[in-house]
């Protein structure tokens, strides 16, 4: 990620300064989107004139020659917590321009010395306690920002500190942008958490409209909080945001959605364009770009060579992400078997957290490991994924739900055609070639509604006669889709009328 995307300098009246309270960082601490995220966003704002900071752990599995001039402050930070203090040191550096500010606690808690982000037993523990010492950083250093932008579970428990505790003390000028990447890790935890944390008033905390999970009353549900005490809540697409308080996808936090409607909004991630860039990018056999994208086949012609793939006219179909269930894993097997039977070729890239799913996707490799037409990688290499992207010509993306989804949008900016199902950020950013109501510039992927193998096939196959028998209408769904602008401009710009909005009306 870079400081400079897009080269966009538009500013607001007057300098905003912007703290993201954050669990992952691209590329220093990334596991998911979420790292991708926060630095692109935060690239956008400061190039815009904004003054962005960002607080997240000193995990001892930083990457750390990624961070220049990291440097400890000379002043300790004491944080409330288990009804005494833990000391922190307090770190600053650079990650790729961004600035950025390390917490470091001091004490046999060990929270962020696990070699890991994520999957650790008192996880509910660890970004607590960073949730707090980062409030604690912002109003014992007198560094007042104008917004807190919090980003997930990991950091839902900053607005109930900020709002709660620490505006009586003075700290009256931050508003809370909270943002919900995930729906389905909410971040739940027993009722010890209050006490623990400093939030002494058991009674007031534990109502229904405060932290009390629906399902289950003996528990706190981190993201509702975040939901209740934040200023503004967004989702990562708008069609999402419509989707988890009405379709059934927020997990039981519908009734608490609909009851803030009116402070809860989608807005579409971006993506990097700087390093999605087909035209500059190293990891590429040929570099190129929309104008010259008939140089486009010397990457599939390279993919098929890495992988021993038989080089012809085959239309080649690749899926790119987690191998998780909510990504259609039977779709993405059922895709693979299609297409090879409708004279195809099909690669996959991509690894899961549960062993036995990747053990089921080794299996499968291993009874096409003498083809000429399939190769599964379970596992994942950022240069093989644009690789992959830049090589093929399909990019399949039959998720059961997807909040944004980044695969799509990587996949038009190297011309890799999406089929996808139509749901969440999906829905947003790809328009069927036949079916669309917009322009025909726009059209720009082939979409299924139905959750299902007779779904997939209504727009896989589309795809495939498309490539096999239209060849220069798949060439302008190419062009279509390697014009459309997903980069990071536009969602910062809507960031930043929601921070100037609940500036001025709270």
């Amino acid at each position: 990620m870079t400081a400079t995307s897009n080269n966009i300098h538009t500013t607001f009246e007057k300098q905003m300064h912007i703290v993201h309270i954050t669990a992952e960082l691209t590329p220093i601490a990334k596991v998911g989107g979420l790292g991708d995220v926060v630095a692109g966003l935060s690239a956008q704002h400061q190039n815009m004139g904004q003054h962005v900071d960002i607080i997240l752990p000193k995990y001892d599995c930083l990457l750390y020659d990624q961070i220049d001039d990291l440097t400890q402050l000379k002043t300790y930070l004491h944080v409330p917590w288990d009804h005494g203090l833990v000391p922190c040191a307090v770190w600053t550096g650079q990650v790729h321009g961004l600035s950025c500010i390390f917490i470091d606690p001091q004490s046999d808690l060990g929270f962020y010395q696990r070699q890991a982000v994520y999957g650790q037993f008192d996880d509910i523990q660890r970004f607590a306690f960073l949730s707090r010492a980062a409030i604690e950083y912002l109003w014992h250093s007198n560094n007042h920002p104008d917004i807190i932008h919090c980003h997930d579970w990991p950091s839902a428990l900053a607005p109930v500190f900020l709002f709660e505790i620490y505006q009586t003390l003075g700290m009256t000028k931050p508003r809370v942008c909270f943002t919900i990447h995930n729906f389905k890790h909410q971040g739940l935890a027993g009722r010890d958490l209050l006490e623990t944390t400093g939030l002494h008033r058991q009674d007031y905390f534990s109502k229904v409209d405060s932290l009390l999970d629906l399902n289950n009353p003996n528990a706190l549900n981190l993201t509702k909080g975040g939901i209740v005490f934040s200023n503004f809540v967004t989702t990562v697409s708008p069609r999402h945001a419509i989707e988890v308080m009405d379709e059934d996808q927020g997990f039981g936090l519908e009734p608490v959605l609909k009851t803030h409607r009116a402070k809860v909004n989608g807005i579409l991630n971006g993506v990097d364009y700087d390093f999605f860039n087909p035209a500059t990018d190293a990891a590429l056999a040929e570099p190129y770009s929309a104008d010259t994208v008939e140089i486009k086949h010397a990457n599939k012609e390279a993919l098929r060579q890495r992988f021993s793939l038989e080089q012809n006219h085959k239309p080649l179909v690749a899926f790119i992400g987690r191998l998780d269930p909510q990504k259609g894993l039977d779709l993405i097997e059922h895709a693979l078997m299609t297409t090879v039977k409708e004279n195809g070729q099909f690669i996959l890239l991509g690894s899961s957290h549960d062993p036995a799913i990747n053990q089921h996707f080794k299996s499968l490799a291993q009874q096409f490991v003498n083809s000429a037409d399939v190769h599964l990688e379970v596992g994942f290499d950022e240069p093989l994924s644009r690789q992959i992207y830049a090589g093929s010509d399909f990019m399949v993306v039959p998720s059961q739900f997807e909040p944004c989804g980044l695969t799509q949008l990587i996949a038009m900016r190297y011309g890799s055609v999406p089929i996808v199902r139509a749901t969440g950020g999906l829905a947003d950013t790809v328009f069927d070639i036949d079916y669309s109501d917009k322009p025909k510039p726009e059209r720009n992927g082939f979409v299924f509604e139905d959750f299902n193998e007779t779904g997939l096939d209504s727009a896989l196959h589309r795809a495939l006669i498309c490539y096999q028998q239209q060849p220069e209408q798949y060439q302008r769904l190419v062009q279509n889709a390697m014009c459309s602008d997903y980069s990071w401009a536009k969602p910062a710009q809507e960031y930043l009328t929601i921070y100037e909005s609940i500036r001025s009306n709270f």
